[in-house]
């Protein structure tokens, strides 16, 4: 599972999920890569169950690489409890992410079968996404 071996603070306020991806929004590594197009957080489950898909559909022709890492705790508080007595336990941790940015990247295998495994990954999470390519990134600035 991914999540940080250590934090400087163990709990976090929520925060706010608006704007752009002003960094990460460029397929740097690889030759392909899936965009998500919406604000919102993608758990350490979510990433890994994708992941998992992706390499089960390319087997070991392709190289990997995952953009984002899930460092924000998630608390919750035991079912039934009453409110007050203090924040609940950090249950889960996920990526904060914005619209522009590239959740993983692809290498090594021809395109109709990295548009397919991001097709299967892109089940796997809570936000739309959308493939895109190095070479198609180029006309588009």
């Amino acid at each position: 599972m991914l999540m940080p071996k250590k934090v400087k603070y163990r709990k976090q306020q929520r925060g706010r999920r608006k704007g752009k991806a002003l960094r990460g929004s460029r397929v740097d590594f690889g030759d392909y890569g899936l965009m998500v197009l919406q604000c919102g957080w993608i758990t350490n489950r979510q990433i890994e169950a994708s992941r998992v898909a992706i390499n089960r559909r390319v087997k070991r022709g392709a190289k990997l690489w995952i953009r984002i890492f899930p460092d924000k705790p998630i608390t919750k508080k035991p079912l039934e409890t009453r409110q007050g007595k203090g924040k609940g336990n950090v249950e889960g941790w996920v990526a904060v992410v914005k619209p522009g940015r590239i959740l993983f990247e692809l290498e090594g295998v021809p395109q109709d079968l990295a548009q397919e495994a991001f097709r299967l990954a892109s089940h796997k999470l809570p936000l739309r996404t959308r493939f895109v390519s190095r070479k198609d990134q180029e006309f588009a600035i």
